[in-house]
């Protein structure tokens, strides 16, 4: 019972937040998953349903797919190919292409674990609207998150940050994007879990535009 009631808290807690917003507002469905293929080599695999305009409208939907190999106890590398649907300028839905190479780091200090990752990606589109449109956009990615793992507790608080840079490029700014989440963990079982989030992002580039997201995601190794 304790349990359903912190879920529920926090979830009504990070709905409020959203709703005392004045930016807009959306909702991320996520799924992802997990599967060691051999020693130190795992499969990744996800799926999002991101919304916006006060959840009302489907801004994009996407499946990635990936592998990820496991250095040593601490560090990793990763790679991974993202087909997306998208919402264009003009509101109808085509298809991009993005890929992604990551070096990822993580270590414990106590009951307080960090993670690292720096990502570069490049994003393609297929349906041009203005002249540059057929050029990548490329990103340096770099997303630190702490989470605090409750003795004898399935519920774990974290936060993250994420910043865009964009790179290869003329852009009027050093950074195109940031993201910043707080949320718990929830472990439902040994290899299930779900994600519920607040994340405000901020959008520097063309202009500046904000939206607030309630995050959910399911997690599942197999």
């Amino acid at each position: 019972m304790m349990i359903r009631r912190t879920i529920l808290s926090a979830l009504l807690l990070l709905a409020a937040m959203s709703a005392f917003c004045q930016d807009d507002f959306g909702i991320w469905y996520n799924v992802s998953a997990e599967h060691k293929l051999v020693k130190k080599l795992q499969l990744d695999l996800s799926g999002s349903i991101r919304t916006f305009d006060n959840a009302g409208k489907i801004d994009e939907a996407f499946l990635e797919g990936g592998l990820t190999f496991k250095i040593t106890k601490f560090l990793a590398v990763a790679g991974a190919y993202r087909f997306t649907d998208s919402r264009e300028k003009d509101g109808t839905y085509h298809a991009r292409h993005k890929w992604f190479a990551d070096i990822k780091g993580d270590a414990s200090l106590g009951r307080l674990s960090v993670a690292a990752r720096f990502r570069f990606e490049k994003r393609y589109k297929t349906y041009f609207l203005d002249d540059n449109d057929d050029i990548p956009v490329t990103n340096g990615r770099v997303k630190l998150k702490t989470l605090y793992n409750i003795r004898s507790f399935p519920v774990n608080p974290f936060i993250s940050a994420e910043i865009f840079v964009p790179m290869f490029t003329d852009a009027k700014r050093d950074i195109g994007k940031g993201r910043y989440m707080v949320g718990v963990e929830y472990n439902i079982a040994k290899r299930h879990s779900v994600d519920i989030a607040y994340m405000f992002q901020r959008d520097y580039l063309p202009h500046i535009s904000d939206i607030n997201v309630l995050s959910l995601e399911y997690n599942l190794k197999f």
